[in-house]
C-alpha cells in the first residue's frame, strides 16, 4: 500500500469541508504515530494486559515493571487499540479517550503536545470519527513492513506538503537527506581512526532536531562507513510540539533513549543547562533569517554573563542563526568536539566591524575553530531557492589544518531532479558528495578548494579624518590639532595581513595629503566574501554576436508565425 496515497485518501474522504487544508498535518500526523505504536505493541498486547491487571492494585503506575518484564519501552494497558476500537462503534468516543489515556507516561508527554484531543470532538459531532479510526486501523505501520527511514521520509514529505498548505517554512521541519550526507560525512571522516576503536562510546547532539532525521541519518551513516558495533547515543532539543512528538515516538519505537530528546526553545530554555552536557558530535540545520525576539529577554541576560553562551555578542534580532552555532560551542568538550551547521549567506559576512555578527566571527577565528565551509548549490532546500553553506567548527584540528581555514566551492555538484519538490530542483548526487568530501579530506588546493590563514578574513576599519577649512584656513582646536570636518570622515579596510601604516601611505596618502588616521576608533572585523575566493572572469560578449542572435530569434519567430497561418 502506498502510504502516501492512502493519507491524501483520508484527507479527501473524511477532512475535507470538516477542516481547513492547513489542520490536516495536526490530525493526520498524530493518527500516524498512534497507529505504529500500535502496530509495534501488537505482539506484546496479551502480556501487558494480564501484567497490569496483576500489579494495578499495588503499584501507582506499574508502566516501569511492565517495561522492564516485557524489555519494552512503551506501553497502553487498554483492552483497545484503533484497530479494536471500531468494533465498539456505539462507544467509540468514550473508548477512544479511554485508550488514549491508558498510554504510559512517556506517550502520554507525546499524546499531549500532539493536542489531539481537541479534533476528536469534531470527528464525533460531524460523524466522521468512526470512519477515520476504522481507515487508519487497516494500514500496517509495523517496522518490520516500514522501516524506520521509510516512515522518517514519509513524515517529512507530509510535513512539507502540510506545511505548504499553511504557507510555513518545510525547512523548520527537517533537511534534505543529500545534504544531511554530505554534512555527516564532512563531520565524521576524518575521525574514521576515533570511531574504529572497539567498545567505542559517543554523543551526537541536534539543537533543532525536528523530527530526528539528522539525528538518525547521522548515526547510520557512522555504523556504515565506519564501525558497526559503536554505540551512538542521540540528543536533541525540538522547539515545536508536533515535530518533537514524532521524534520522541520514534525513538521510542526504535528502541533509542526518548528522554534524549527536549522540547522548547534551546535558545531561551536549554534542556541540559542543569548537567552542563558536553557532546562529542553536533550537527544542526537551523532556521534561516528568523526572529529571536521572542528569546531575545533570555539571551540579552545571558549575553551579560562572562561565561553566558552569548557572551561575545549577539546579531541582529531579525536573523538567530549565529546564536545556534554560539550554543554548540558551549556544549563542546574540553578533549575535542565537532560541529556540522548548516546556514545561509548571512553568518558569512552581515555586519560591519564591531557589530554583533562580526564579533562572533571574530571570536570563532582567532580561537581557531572554523575548519571548512562549504558552498552548497541553490534550489536545495523546499522552502527557499537560496545559496546555503555548510559550516565544519571543531577545537581539534589536526596540525596540517591549525590557523587555516579550507573554502570548497561545491555549487556545480549536482543533479537536477526530474520532479521539483517545492523549491528543490536540485539534489547532489553520491559522486558529488564523493568529490567533495575527497576535496576536504585531501586538504590541498585545486579548482574547487582553495586554503587560507585565518588572518586572510580579518581587517582593520581605519578611521580617515580631514581637517575642517574655513575661508581658506584649516581650524584647529586648543590642542593645536587640525579639527576634523566630520562631513569628510571616511573609513579603509585594511587587510590584517598588511601594515595599516604602509597602506594609508600608499592607498590614502597620495589622494588626501592633508587626511590623517584616527587610530583611537580601530575596530577589528571579520567576513568571508565566499563567492569573491572563487570568482571566474566571463568576458563580456560581442555586441555583433548578441545581434546574430536576435536576429536569428526574429528569423525563427517569422517562420513559426507563417507556419502557423499556412494551417
Amino acid at each position: 500500500m502506498n502510504i502516501e496515497s492512502f493519507i491524501w485518501g483520508i484527507c479527501d474522504d473524511v477532512l475535507r469541508g470538516l477542516f481547513k487544508q492547513h489542520e490536516y498535518g495536526d490530525v493526520i500526523l498524530p493518527f500516524l504515530v498512534l497507529r505504529r505504536l500500535d502496530c509495534v505493541q501488537e505482539e506484546h498486547k496479551d502480556k501487558i494486559l494480564k501484567l497490569y491487571n496483576e500489579l494495578n492494585d499495588k503499584f501507582d503506575d506499574p508502566s516501569d515493571i511492565i517495561h522492564t518484564k516485557l524489555g519494552i519501552n512503551f506501553s497502553n494497558h487498554s483492552k483497545y487499540d484503533l484497530r479494536r476500537l471500531v468494533n465498539e462503534p456505539s462507544k467509540l468516543n468514550e473508548n477512544l479517550y479511554e485508550y488514549l489515556s491508558s498510554f504510559s507516561p512517556n506517550v502520554q508527554d507525546i499524546v499531549s503536545n500532539f493536542e489531539v484531543k481537541k479534533f476528536i470532538d469534531k470527528l464525533e459531532k460531524n460523524n466522521f470519527l468512526y470512519i477515520f479510526i476504522e481507515k487508519f486501523s487497516e494500514i500496517d505501520l509495523h517496522p518490520d513492513k516500514v522501516d524506520n527511514h521509510l516512515m522518517g521520509t514519509i513524515f517529512e514529505e507530509l510535513l512539507r506538503q502540510f506545511s505548504e498548505m499553511s504557507n510555513e517554512t518545510s525547512g523548520e521541519h527537517y533537511t534534505p537527506r543529500d545534504i544531511v550526507t554530505l554534512l555527516v560525512s564532512l563531520v565524521f571522516s576524518s575521525e574514521i581512526n576515533e570511531l574504529s576503536k572497539s567498545n567505542k562510546i559517543v554523543s551526537l547532539y541536534d539543537p533543532c532536531c525536528g523530527t530526528g532525521g539528522m539525528l538518525t541519518v547521522g548515526k547510520d551513516w557512522i555504523q556504515d562507513n565506519i564501525n558497526e558495533d559503536i554505540e551512538v547515543n542521540m540528543f536533541g532539543q525540538e522547539l515545536n510540539p508536533q515535530t518533537y512528538s514524532i521524534c520522541k515516538s520514534d525513538f521510542l519505537i526504535t528502541n533509542e533513549q526518548p528522554e534524549n530528546i527536549k522540547l522548547g526553545s534551546t535558545l531561551s530554555n536549554d534542556g541540559y543547562q542543569h548537567i552542563n552536557r558536553k557532546f562529542d558530535y553536533m550537527i544542526c540545520n537551523p532556521p534561516y533569517g528568523d526572529s529571536w525576539k521572542k528569546d531575545e529577554k533570555y539571551v540579552k541576560n545571558e549575553s551579560k554573563e562572562p561565561d553566558g553562551r552569548f557572551s561575545v555578542g549577539t546579531p541582529r534580532i531579525s536573523d538567530g542563526q549565529l546564536l545556534f552555532l554560539q550554543h554548540m560551542i558551549s556544549k563542546m568538550e574540553p578533549s575535542g568536539s565537532r560541529i556540522g551547521v548548516v546556514f545561509n549567506g548571512s553568518p558569512l559576512f552581515t555586519g560591519d566591524s564591531g557589530s554583533g555578527e562580526s564579533e562572533i566571527r571574530k571570536w570563532i577565528i582567532e580561537n581557531d575553530w572554523l575548519e571548512t565551509i562549504v558552498q552548497l548549490p541553490d534550489s536545495m532546500f523546499f522552502n527557499t531557492g537560496i545559496t546555503t553553506y555548510i559550516w565544519i567548527v571543531t577545537n581539534k584540528k589536526n596540525s596540517e589544518r591549525k590557523g587555516k581555514i579550507q573554502l570548497i566551492d561545491g555549487s556545480k555538484h549536482f543533479e537536477n531532479m526530474k520532479k521539483s519538490l517545492g523549491k528543490k530542483r536540485k539534489e547532489i548526487s553520491k559522486d558529488g558528495i564523493e568529490e567533495i568530501l575527497n576535496s576536504y579530506l585531501d586538504f590541498h588546493e585545486n579548482e574547487i578548494s582553495k586554503i587560507y590563514e585565518n588572518s586572510y578574513f580579518g581587517y582593520t576599519k581605519v578611521q580617515i579624518e580631514q581637517p575642517l577649512v574655513e575661508d581658506g584656513e584649516i581650524v584647529k582646536l586648543k590642542s593645536g590639532k587640525p579639527k576634523p570636518n566630520t562631513k569628510l570622515r571616511d573609513y579603509e579596510r585594511i587587510s590584517l595581513a598588511e601594515s595599516i601604516d604602509n597602506y594609508y601611505e600608499k592607498e590614502v596618502k597620495p589622494y588626501l595629503p592633508n587626511s590623517w588616521m584616527e587610530r583611537s576608533k580601530d575596530k577589528i572585523g571579520y567576513e568571508i566574501n565566499f563567492r569573491k575566493e572563487f570568482y571566474i572572469y566571463e568576458p563580456l560578449r560581442k555586441s555583433s554576436e548578441i545581434i546574430n542572435e536576435i536576429l536569428n530569434i526574429d528569423k525563427d519567430s517569422e517562420k513559426l508565425l507563417r507556419d502557423i497561418l499556412n494551417e
